[in-house]
């Protein structure tokens, strides 16, 4: 008999963990589906005659590139958001942005939980997956927390950039011009309205103007650190030891990419300017660079150092649980530990005298392994196929991947192939190599092991 419960016991806690790796794995088909959907249907109100300010149909492979990067948000353009796109198409495309920047599945919960209806185990899961969340309890809480941070700081930027909009453009214009790219900043999207004054210009009419410069680097900063990481700095404020260690690596990790690459910027790439000048596009350089997209010098003009330096940068990202895509701080610095590990040839991987757990190293690998060949192979690809230099085109893939939207300015001229690519890359990037990977992957666990042999590496 007490053979026969062992089985029966174990029976069980097979079919329990099947119904939690399917439901796991439903979550992740459900988040995929949901931006799908959202860019569809962004699609086809950008093809409405009244998206575009000259009235007409706008072609199906111009409007799905533009929503797929606006839900996606990576700012990759292939019409003028200003000059081609309407007041209503730029609404439609700034309301991709937000519902992109946020998460579809968290403004979705946000809506049924304002219409009165009880959120369930499986939706709080689904929650809990889309923004990266470490629990599922409190999850609800926290997507309220998200829904007023983001339009708290969202309005905050907005009046802060109106008096100078508004100056520039004349009040109604202004205030629009203030919620579009406060908007656009605070979820790293990089879309912007300054086409008005040059095509594809970015903010480089504003390169010297410090104050909107601050400005949009502090929208996408706090955009790209994470949900996650503010509600912890929030909940502890100063008490930094009481912070979760993963809040500890993004703020370190984050400080450290912003600092670095701005002292190399300031030295190498932007010596030709005056100090005020230098020291400001230096900064925003290095912080736009990772997540947001927005630029304020030419970069066409940078050599090749400072050009794989900002690839570097792009493909990285931001962080878990952001508005911002890509590689994520987290992971590199995961790897980053793991690999001083090695070095001093200890057991554990540590951190913040707390230990990682090694399934967390292994996706780490995985992850920066996908991306590396994602955004290597499509770059010959697209180099191949346009006939242009390796590093532009891998400074556009990587501007994809990383959902960043910087461009030495080839995307308008690509040909389908090549926007199909960096589509697949937009979306990637957004959505997670793991989301996509556990979507479509089998969930079964084998419990026997293959014979042990030694691989020699390095």
């Amino acid at each position: 008999m007490p053979k026969k419960n062992g089985k029966i016991f174990c029976m069980l806690k097979e079919i329990e963990l099947k119904r939690k790796n399917n439901r796991s794995r439903s979550s992740f088909q459900l988040i995929i589906f949901s931006f799908f959907v959202m860019i569809m249907f962004g699609t086809l109100l950008l093809m409405l005659p009244i998206s575009s300010q000259e009235r007409v149909v706008t072609p199906f492979a111009d409007c799905l590139f533009t929503a797929v990067s606006a839900t996606c948000v990576t700012g990759l353009i292939v019409k003028d958001t200003a000059t081609y796109w309407s007041l209503f198409g730029q609404f439609v495309i700034i309301t991709l942005i937000q519902i992109g920047g946020m998460g579809v599945i968290t403004v979705g919960l946000a809506i049924v939980r304002l219409s009165g209806k009880k959120i369930g185990l499986w939706q709080r899961s689904t929650m809990q997956e889309s923004i990266s969340a470490p629990k599922v309890g409190g999850i609800v809480k926290l997507t309220g927390f998200i829904i007023k941070t983001s339009a708290i700081i969202e309005l905050t930027g907005a009046i802060l950039m109106a008096p100078v909009f508004c100056k520039d453009f004349g009040f109604p214009k202004g205030i629009w011009y203030a919620f579009f790219h406060s908007i656009s900043a605070f979820c790293n999207a990089g879309f912007d309205l300054m086409g008005i004054r040059e095509q594809f210009s970015s903010l480089c009419s504003y390169g010297g103007n410090v104050y909107i410069n601050i400005v949009i680097m502090m929208l996408i900063i706090t955009g790209g650190i994470g949900f996650l990481t503010w509600n912890d700095v929030l909940t502890h404020k100063h008490n930094i030891k009481k912070y979760s260690l993963q809040s500890k690596i993004v703020l370190l990790t984050s400080l450290f990419l912003i600092l670095l690459p701005a002292v190399y910027f300031f030295f190498c790439e932007y010596s030709d300017l005056g100090m005020k000048d230098r020291i400001i596009s230096s900064m925003f350089q290095s912080v736009t660079a990772r997540t947001a997209g927005f630029n304020t010098q030419n970069l066409a003009e940078m050599d090749e150092s400072g050009t794989t330096i900002m690839i570097i940068l792009m493909i990285i990202g931001g962080s878990p649980g952001s508005t911002a895509g890509g590689l994520k701080t987290a992971t590199v610095a995961v790897l980053f530990v793991s690999a001083i590990t090695v070095f001093s040839r200890r057991d554990d991987v540590e951190c913040f005298k707390r230990r990682i757990p090694d399934d967390t190293v292994r996706n780490a690998g995985a992850i920066l392994f996908i991306y590396l060949f994602l955004f290597i192979s499509t770059g010959i690809i697209i180099s191949r196929t346009e006939g242009l230099p390796l590093l532009t085109c891998l400074f556009e893939t990587g501007s994809a991947v990383g959902t960043v939207g910087l461009t030495l300015g080839i995307t308008s001229s690509l040909s389908m192939l090549s926007r199909i690519i960096l589509m697949f890359l937009m979306f990637f990037g957004r959505v997670g190599a793991l989301t996509l990977i556990y979507a479509v992957a089998s969930s079964n666990n084998v419990k026997s092991k293959m014979p042990l042999e030694n691989v020699t590496v390095g």
